[in-house]
């Protein structure tokens, strides 16, 4: 995974070299929802539950990270064996 930053310019101009592909596959599709969503990480009421994530990770004894992106993804907070990592991890 890459990690950079854009001026407000630059993600505009990716957005439209993009758009201008006409129809893209799931990749290009990734990286153009990904455009959309970039400006999140500017906003300053943007916040965590840190202690809640953290909480989370040890009952799972899993990463933050995969807190963080199950969490994002809409999944419900579990804890225990119930949790995915957890299971792929029996």
């Amino acid at each position: 995974m890459w990690s950079f930053r854009l001026t407000d310019s630059q993600r505009d101009a990716l957005r439209l070299l993009l758009d201008a592909q006409g129809e893209l596959g799931p990749s290009l599709t990734g990286a153009r929802e990904a455009l959309d969503l970039a400006r999140w990480d500017d906003l300053p009421e943007a916040q965590l539950p840190w202690d809640r994530v953290s909480e989370l990770a040890k009952l799972q004894r899993i990463g933050e990270a995969d807190v963080v992106w199950d969490l994002a993804n809409g999944m419900p907070a579990r804890t225990g064996a119930g949790s995915r990592r957890a299971r792929q991890r029996q």
